[in-house]
């Protein structure tokens, strides 16, 4: 039965109204209290403070690196080492291993803290009464001023930061000293600092200035010594005690009362303690290599890219090699004439380079920058043209006086000797036939044949470029001789261990060979040249092979060969191109040094021979002569061991204790006629 309908009361507008079915809020959230705004915008403002923290942590690790502070601030230090294991030489600042705190004794950090940083194992990086106290002091100083720079904001402006004093460079430094506190405890930050700064003379770090100053170990250091050192921050070129021992002293004063303030020492020890002496220890900076590592040294920061510390790079250079070519230099009777020496592996490895007489009076590299006139040395290459022409050692040509046209060379000393072998002319250096086979195999393939070999000098397009009239370094031209040597072209003189190249690099860089025919024919000449030619005085009991070369009124006098496994250049001249006194000549005093030092270089003990029997004209006089026949022509050689006698293809060798065989029946006797010592350097004026 359905209930009556009654009247809806009337509602009342301030009583809360009960929410229909189906009907909507009247608003999606109720209006926040003002807590709860001030906690929103707290928590804005805290995860905007994460983000900043996260971005500049993030700065800090790309910009800091901690691993960067534990490199020398001092740009990079290059110790150039033989192959053997010597220092040759060092260049850029002096470094040594980081220390460790813990190993030091308590005096010697302690003494830095009195004077740099006193509050540095309660600070967080940045010390607030430090500054006041530097900026009060600064305030009312009569001109001396302080620093409120912590040791660990010293480390961060060292390590990571330039030297200039804007409010921008201040501020990161703060802020990067705060990190490394963050990161690093306070020994690690203590060992970075003493093992980066700068104590004078070129010394970066704790353990080189006690070996520098003290010729010590760091951990040996006592309280005055730690007291000098630490008072040459303030300035250490100024207060360096090699320059300035009295304000070393004055300062390192200071340090010990400033100990005695902090309560490191008492009052008593510290006047007790007695001044330091100094035991000055001169890092080594060896004469030997000094040449060689000036060649070398671009090639060795190269190597060792844009690093900090001290990088040990080794060389090719040999220490008992390089010392045999010093000695034979010095020994050499030069008179007031340069010397140059460089000597290599047939590969182009340098064993040993020496650029003059004296680094210290010239450090002018004479075997790689000088360019001199390289003489009949040269003349490899004009005979090397012949050979891949098809001509071969026992074709003829003549020794006679050119009497046709402009250019007229000469042999030395007028001497000639009619129509001669290839091979005769290049053992006794013929300026005539050089310039004959010129003109023969055209002067383009004499140049061809040069660059195929390494030269990249300018070179005349005449004919006087058959005598070596063209200027060349020394260093090419052993380079060219080392390629005869290796079977191989070209070669490359190097003073660092090759690195490992990929297939591309090998295939561009790839070396070609001298046919088989062409390397017997271009060694048999030179072997003779050695052996029996101008340049005789440089034979070894080892197989020899070189060439003389002399140029125009002795101005330059040069020999190059090779033994062995060792290919050497040796150059005698003056700085200033005037002649060599008493006409010197390849064949003489370059020789003989050249075989002095091949001697030791490949372990084959050779004495001097008498300063009376060392005369090139006395030499190949004896040891050259050729001899023509009714059979054709007789390469006879003369020297201390007996007599070799070349016919044809066929020698046949005479010791000296047995009798010379009677010539066959129906021989005509031979007619004799000497070789000129140095046939290299005749050209008219």
């Amino acid at each position: 039965m359905n209930e009556p309908m009654t009247e809806s009361a009337p509602v009342d507008p301030a009583a809360p109204q009960q929410r229909e079915f189906g009907a909507g809020p009247p608003s999606a959230f109720a209006p926040p209290t003002p807590w709860r705004r001030r906690v929103q915008i707290f928590g804005w403002v805290v995860a905007a403070g994460l983000a900043l923290l996260m971005i500049l942590v993030a700065w800090l690790a790309v910009t800091a690196p901690l691993s960067r502070s534990l490199k020398p601030i001092a740009p990079p230090a290059i110790s150039l080492m033989s192959s053997d294991g010597h220092l040759i030489a060092r260049r850029g600042a002096v470094i040594d291993k980081p220390v460790t705190v813990s190993e030091l004794p308590a005096h010697v950090p302690q003494a830095f803290m009195a004077i740099e940083d006193r509050r540095f194992q309660s600070h967080w990086g940045v010390d607030p009464r430090g500054i006041a106290r530097a900026m009060w002091h600064n305030l009312w100083s009569d001109g001396s001023s302080q620093g409120g720079s912590t040791i660990t904001q010293q480390l961060a402006k060292g390590v990571f930061l330039s030297s200039d004093r804007t409010f921008g460079r201040k501020a990161r430094e703060a802020l990067i000293a705060v990190w490394l506190e963050t990161w690093l405890t306070k020994d690690q930050i203590m060992e970075r600092y003493l093992s980066n700064v700068y104590f004078g003379d070129n010394v970066y770090g704790l353990r080189a200035a006690a070996r520098h100053y003290f010729n010590r170990s760091p951990d040996r250091l006592t309280i005055p010594q730690a007291a000098m050192l630490a008072g040459l921050l303030k300035a250490p070129s100024r207060l360096a005690p090699t320059s300035n021992l009295k304000g070393a002293r004055a300062r390192a004063a200071l340090v010990t009362q400033a100990m005695v303030d902090a309560g490191y020492i008492s009052q008593a020890e510290r006047n007790a303690l007695p001044p330091a002496r100094l035991d000055v220890h001169e890092e080594p900076d060896p004469t030997s290599g000094t040449y060689f590592a000036d060649w070398v040294l671009p090639h060795a920061r190269d190597r060792a890219g844009a690093v900090y510390g001290e990088q040990e790079i080794p060389t090719t250079l040999d220490w008992r090699i390089q010392r045999l070519a010093e000695a034979a230099i010095r020994r050499a009777p030069l008179g007031n004439a340069q010397a140059a020496l460089v000597a290599m592996k047939p590969d182009g490895s340098v064993v040993a380079m020496v650029g003059g007489k004296n680094y210290e009076k010239s450090s002018f590299n004479r075997a790689v920058q000088a360019k001199r006139q390289p003489g009949s040395t040269f003349k490899l290459f004009v005979y090397l043209a012949a050979f891949r022409a098809g001509m071969t050692p026992d074709d003829m040509i003549d020794d006679t006086p050119i009497t046709t046209g402009t250019y007229r060379p000469a042999n030395h000393s007028g001497k000639y000797r009619g129509r001669i072998t290839l091979r005769q002319a290049f053992a006794a250096s013929s300026n005539v036939a050089a310039v004959r086979l010129t003109q023969k195999v055209g002067v383009d393939n004499v140049i061809k044949v040069a660059r195929d070999l390494g030269v990249t000098a300018p070179l005349t397009e005449d004919l006087s470029l058959a005598l070596g009239t063209s200027e060349i370094p020394l260093v090419e031209l052993a380079e060219a001789y080392a390629s005869v040597a290796a079977g191989a072209y070209p070669v490359i003189a190097h003073g660092l261990p090759p690195e490992e190249q990929g297939w591309f690099e090998k295939l561009m860089q790839r070396q070609r060979h001298f046919s088989d025919d062409q390397l017997v024919m271009i060694r048999d000449l030179l072997s003779s040249a050695a052996n029996r030619g101008t340049g005789s005085a440089a034979a070894l009991r080892t197989s020899t092979f070189g060439k003389t070369g002399t140029t125009q009124d002795s101005r330059d006098a040069i020999f190059v060969g090779y033994a062995g496994g060792i290919v050497t250049a040796v150059w005698i001249g003056n700085d200033d191109n005037s002649p060599l006194p008493g006409g010197a000549a390849g064949g003489g005093v370059p020789a003989r040094i050249w075989r002095n030092f091949m001697s030791g270089a490949i372990n084959e003990p050779v004495e001097d021979a008498p300063e009376e029997t060392q005369d090139p004209d006395l030499v190949n006089a004896i040891a050259n002569v050729s001899v023509e026949t009714g059979i054709g022509n007789v390469g006879v050689g003369v020297d201390e061991g007996g007599m070799t006698v070349n016919i044809g293809g066929n020698q046949l060798r005479i010791p000296s204790d047995q009798p010379i065989p009677a010539p066959p029946q129906g021989t005509p006797p031979p007619r004799i006629a000497p070789t000129q010592t140095e046939g290299e350097d005749g050209a008219p004026q």
